[in-house]
């Protein structure tokens, strides 16, 4: 039986990352042929790859060539505050790079551009669940240029035939994310060194927390569906506390970890909400729960703090 992605060429910016990696191990499994563009080589030695930072000079071109046909841009500044800090870097990495990659998208005739977006983009929703047709209204850097990527993907999806889709992902978490400086990673570094774990608030905050499996398996239905078009929010459509998920590292961890609560962050969102009906009717399921992807990080953690790649500051 042939695999759904064999003969498919491929590009994959950010392809080194966490969820980067796990993408590309799904996209080669499939059969495609997957080049990486990273700042740093790929850990698997047998994956093609490419160390190029993507705003200098030619560097789209040297990626992007004549017979691809697929680019997964994965590649960005994700940092909240480093946005609110330096706005003009994260708009060159999210904005004049996606611009650039769909410009030579469009020179080289690449049909598909699956991007990776945030719901980020919505800000502060007033109702809830959040949604594709949710109005736009960012509140920080980081949140304005995803949402400013997202109209240059219409526009090129719309007038050069680049069908584009953007992913409104939510917090994405799963093996290989020891590095990161988000909730989940921080309470597992926690548990494993037996501190104390700091709260904002009352800690009733609500997330939705997606497996990067399945991330990685919605990116997959991206390249190969052709009504994966435009928006698609990605999320398991459960929320959790902040208090329910301590309780839930407690569990699968056996430690007793203790919390202490310290002043709420100015402009935290109280919860976050969405509804992933969409992508469901495209025929994509989350399969992993909270709790069980939970066990499987936990599993994989490693006894000390990890040595791996620092959090990006720029595009690959």
């Amino acid at each position: 039986m042939t695999a759904p992605l064999t003969g498919r060429r491929i590009v994959v910016t950010g392809g080194s990352g966490f969820i980067g990696s796990h993408v590309v191990r799904g996209l080669r499994a499939a059969g495609a042929e997957v080049l990486v563009a990273d700042l740093v080589r790929h850990p698997d030695g047998d994956v093609k790859s490419v160390l190029v930072d993507l705003r200098a000079p030619g560097a789209v071109e040297q990626v992007v060539r004549p017979g691809v046909d697929t680019i997964v841009h994965l590649a960005a500044a994700t940092s909240v505050l480093r946005s609110v800090d330096r706005p003009a870097e994260t708009f060159t990495n999210n904005v004049t790079v996606t611009a650039a990659l769909l410009e030579q998208a469009r020179r080289c005739g690449v049909g598909t551009f699956v991007f990776s977006s945030t719901n980020a983009v919505v800000g502060p929703a007033r109702h809830f669940p959040i949604h594709e047709r949710t109005p736009l209204a960012p509140l920080t850097p980081y949140g304005a240029t995803k949402a400013a990527a997202e109209m240059l993907l219409s526009t090129y999806n719309a007038i050069y035939g680049v069908r584009s889709t953007w992913l409104r992902l939510t917090n994405v978490y799963g093996p290989g994310m020891g590095h990161k400086d988000s909730v989940i990673p921080r309470l597992l570094k926690a548990a494993r060194a037996g501190d104390t774990f700091e709260v904002y608030g009352d800690g009733g905050q609500l997330r939705d927390y997606v497996f990067v499996a399945d991330v990685a398996a919605a990116v997959r239905r991206a390249v190969t569906d052709e009504r994966w078009n435009g928006p698609v929010v990605i999320g398991s459509g459960v929320s959790t506390s902040v208090l329910d998920l301590a309780g839930m590292v407690r569990e699968v961890s056996g430690v007793d970890l203790e919390l202490r609560h310290v002043p709420a962050k100015a402009g935290e969102m109280p919860k976050v909400v969405v509804d992933a009906g969409h992508a469901r009717s495209l025929g994509w399921e989350p399969a992993t729960s909270l709790f069980d992807g939970l066990k499987r990080v936990w599993a994989t953690w490693p006894a000390s703090r990890p040595q791996g790649v620092a959090e990006p500051v720029s595009a690959a």
